[in-house]
């Protein structure tokens, strides 16, 4: 299935606009993930646990959105967002949460 951010294919037409859709990936950071991370944002280094789970919550969010297009009978989806969010959970630690959506659609 293509999928894309852009409203439409070059080369391709569309012939069926399906509908919204989308999927959602809610992810738990750990603390001990957390409390490195700081550490690692203080000496100025990148945090690979935060990106290994951010990489995570997004091929979950993609495939969801890819499955829920799949059963509607598109093959393609287009103008696709990713969205990114940090849920705060009491002192803890925090959730990542990722959200895609786009348009099915079937290509001719």
């Amino acid at each position: 299935m293509l999928v894309v951010t852009t409203p439409s294919i070059e080369g391709r037409r569309i012939t069926r606009y399906l509908g919204l859709v989308s999927g959602d990936a809610i992810l738990g950071a750990n603390i001990f993930k957390d409390f490195f991370a700081g550490i690692r944002d203080i000496v100025g280094g990148r945090s690979a646990a935060y990106e290994q789970e951010l990489r995570k919550a997004k091929t979950i969010a993609l495939e969801e959105m890819q499955a829920e297009a799949q059963q509607m009978g598109a093959n393609a989806i287009v103008a696709v967002d990713l969205d990114y969010e940090t849920v705060q959970v009491g002192s803890g630690g925090g959730m990542l949460m990722v959200s895609a959506s786009g348009t099915a659609v079937v290509l001719e």
